[in-house]
């Protein structure tokens, strides 16, 4: 051939290989214009959120809660994510994803080569990308389908950036076991976040896509182990793992989580959930929980409940709070979540009878109202008129202490003298009042249905909102509504009591030495540091309580059952109190406490112990007391003593002095009455009495009583009877009127009603 016709075939091959450029050119302009006209699924822009998941105060996962479809998810931004697990990924599913345009045109082509060879599918060929369509807008497998996919990941790769595809790709993909998104995935199976992943436990991530049922590396890890050491291979082919790297990877034992999600203190996250509308929260939510310190009461509940299982003991609960904030730092509702016998029962939240828990309360009421901690009150027999009968508390004991102050009165939790403090400080209306001021919502009827025994415990109360209301008194006087989400805004404090007043109480029930009468000296009150404590015993050994402050912290306990079965005997400070003791002294040791400087409206002086009076600093039978400045007792006179130096003591102790539980021997004496007071101690006036047949006769008669005198009782309709120096009706039914004569002709009636049951 000429050098002519040479040339000539060059440029006719030069001319048809600018004609097939163009075509080509031309096509691919065409074709990315067209993709403008390709739809993508709505799918894709509608993210999936991230699943809602409880943490305590540090970040620790407490509960991760599924969607509608129970399925988890979780949600991270790509660049936390860390390269070592990106390139595991691209290892695992597409190595050349940066060089793509959303279609592996190499990997399919390779992919078509092998089916058309072999008759079946035998490698992959789809682009994260590509997976990623699919994961938005899932349809049955067919050519048509991966066509329609290839054309919409070309699309996707025209409208959003490759940081972007791998982000939401890595956030939404199954990863097995319910776990949609690697941080969720990475928690699950190896319980830390993605950036803590090493090399061997990144590649075995990465390989689950590939077949997260098939994979599963709690059910098959001999296969997930295969995959994960292909997924290292090729990393290490990729340039991304050296040789020594790739040896300690395949070397590498993986220790994973367990087939469980976090479910940590699973009554406080019930609460949470169940208190709070989370239909709009998604992701992490923070609450005030401190994990580490409920782990530790956990232990030392379950602990006590065992110390005490023979004695009948089946169920507990505790809380603490940070006083400064409101914050729950721990709560535990049982001892076992998950035992039969009602372990899901929340005994923080189960409403319970109060005991003597509501005492401080009421005696604050009384500080407040000009009392003091030396006033002295008369714990001897009484009886109230009720509009359902005569009230007539007793002490646990059933002994009486005669004039108590009420400092002791309060330590040793005497509940004749609560009563009567009640009474004086005016009556249960204030001191309902004041108990919902505090945040109790189970008292729920009026004042004349509570009566004065409210002061001793025949009211319902939450551990969790009596806990709280034992924290007002720790911020001395200031309520603070609790708080379970960290989030959220700390309520400002409100002012129920006096600071001056809480101050004392707060000294009162710290003091060790007032309550070692009825507690002991080393009872688990005593403290090597101030804590304020206060038990409570319900009737029947039903309930036990125990409730302690300092200025940082509070911790309630309760123990008991749930079914209301009683105890053996378990009182508040064998049952509740130890527990409290050794929550207070791991916050002393972890945290620290301190205590509450004096107020300069508090002084001390010296009293007499009998009257409460003040008398001179060197006297040997004085003892100090706390007061505020502008509250201070009377100085004593000489009237309060007889020619003896004994102590007078009003009328009211005239049966107590003459009975067994006189302690006070010659120390004391009568006052003597009055010559125009003839004082009526029962029946009171309108006393409602009702007669139940099953009792024996012996508990169908009623004392009658007169204070001071000997005197003759009448009646037209009840035989009066006398026995050991007393007098006594057989009651009946019907109204009846009694008429008591003293000797020097002084005369009074009184009437009352007895109903048959």
């Amino acid at each position: 051939m000429t050098a002519a016709a040479k040339k000539t075939n060059r440029r006719v091959h030069l001319v048809r290989l600018s004609r097939a450029a163009l075509v080509l050119l031309a096509l691919f302009v065409v074709g990315q214009f067209a993709l403008r006209f390709v739809p993508l699924p709505a799918g894709l822009f509608a993210s999936p959120s991230a699943s809602l998941e409880l943490t305590d105060r540090h970040g620790q996962p407490l509960r991760a809660v599924p969607d509608e479809e129970r399925r988890f998810h979780g949600r991270f931004i790509i660049d936390e994510a860390p390269d070592i697990f990106v390139q595991a990924t691209l290892a695992a599913e597409d190595k050349r994803f940066w060089r793509h345009g959303g279609v592996d045109w190499f990997a399919s082509c390779r992919a078509a080569k092998d089916w058309m060879a072999r008759g079946r599918v035998v490698s992959g060929a789809s682009t994260i990308t590509q997976q990623l369509i699919k994961n938005a807008a899932p349809r049955p497998r067919t050519l048509w389908t991966k066509l329609v996919e290839a054309a919409q990941a070309l699309r996707l790769e025209q409208v959003w950036g490759k940081q972007q595809i791998l982000e939401e790709y890595l956030n939404r993909i199954d990863y097995g076991n319910l776990c949609h998104g690697a941080e969720t995935a990475a928690r699950f199976y190896f319980a830390k976040p993605l950036g803590d992943l090493s090399p061997a436990e990144a590649a075995l991530l990465a390989a689950l896509p590939n077949g997260p049922a098939r994979l599963n590396p709690f059910r098959h890890p001999e296969r997930s182990r295969q995959r994960q050491r292909l997924v290292l291979e090729r990393m290490r082919s990729n340039g991304w793992l050296t040789a020594a790297e790739f040896e300690r990877a395949v070397a590498e034992p993986i220790r994973l989580n367990g087939a469980r999600r976090a479910f940590a203190a699973p009554h406080f996250a019930d609460m949470v959930l169940a208190q709070n509308d989370f239909t709009a929260r998604h992701g992490p939510v923070a609450t005030t929980l401190d994990l580490e310190l409920n782990r530790f009461v956990e232990r030392a509940l379950r602990d006590q409940i065992e110390r005490l299982r023979e004695r009948r003991v089946n169920h507990a609960a505790a809380v603490v709070f940070d006083n400064r904030t409101g914050d729950v730092l721990a709560l535990v509702g049982s001892g076992d979540f998950f035992a039969p016998d009602a372990g899901q029962v929340n005994g923080a939240w189960a409403p319970r009878s109060a005991g003597s828990t509501f005492k401080p309360f009421t005696y604050l009421l009384a500080l407040e109202r000009g009392d003091t901690p030396a006033t002295v009150v008369a714990d001897v027999p009484v009886e109230f008129a009720t509009p359902t009968g005569v009230f007539r508390p007793e002490n646990y004991h059933r002994r009486f202490h005669g004039p108590v102050r009420y400092r002791i009165a309060l330590a040793n939790s005497l509940n004749v003298a609560a009563v009567r403090v009640l009474e004086r400080a005016g009556g249960p209306a204030p001191l309902l009042r004041a108990l919902r001021d505090c945040g109790l919502t189970t008292l729920e009827r009026d004042s004349e249905h509570y009566g004065l025994g409210l002061t001793i415990g025949n009211a319902e109360a939450r551990l969790l909102e009596l806990a709280n209301a034992y924290a007002c008194l720790a911020r001395l006087g200031e309520h603070r509504p609790f708080r379970l989400l960290a989030n959220e805004p700390i309520a400002p404090a409100r002012r129920v009591f006096d600071s001056d007043a809480a101050f004392l109480m707060a000294d009162i029930l710290s003091d060790n030495l007032a309550r070692t009468a009825a507690f002991g000296a080393d009872s688990s009150l005593r403290f090597d540091f101030s804590v304020a404590c206060k038990t409570g015993t319900s009737s029947d050994f039903r309930d036990n309580w125990a409730f302690g402050y300092t200025p940082e912290f509070t911790v309630g306990v309760w123990v008991g059952n749930f079914d209301g079965a009683p105890m053996e005997r378990v009182s508040g400070v064998t049952g509740a109190a130890p527990l409290l003791h050794e929550i207070f002294i791991h916050l002393r040791e972890r945290r620290g406490t301190s205590w509450y400087a004096t107020p300069a409206e508090v002084v001390e002086r010296t009293i007499h112990p009998l009257t409460g009076k003040l008398i001179a600093d060197n006297r040997c039978d004085g003892v100090r007391e706390k007061f505020l400045s502008r509250a201070l007792p009377e100085k004593e006179r000489a009237e309060d003593y007889d020619d003896a130096s004994r102590v007078k003591l009003p009328v009211e102790y005239a049966r107590w002095l003459a009975s067994r539980d006189n302690w006070l021997g010659d120390r004391a004496v009568l006052a003597e009455l009055p010559a125009a007071e003839l004082r009526l101690l029962s029946p009171l006036p309108g006393s409602v009495f009702y007669l139940d047949p099953d009792l024996p006769s012996l508990s169908q008669r009623l004392p009658l009583r007169i204070v001071g005198v000997a005197a003759r009782w009448e009646s037209s309709t009840l035989r009066i009877e006398s026995e050991s120096g007393g007098s006594f009706v057989r009651l009946a039914p019907g109204r009846h009127t009694l008429r008591v004569t003293a000797p020097d002709g002084r005369a009074q009636e009184t009437w009352f009603d007895v109903r048959a049951l």
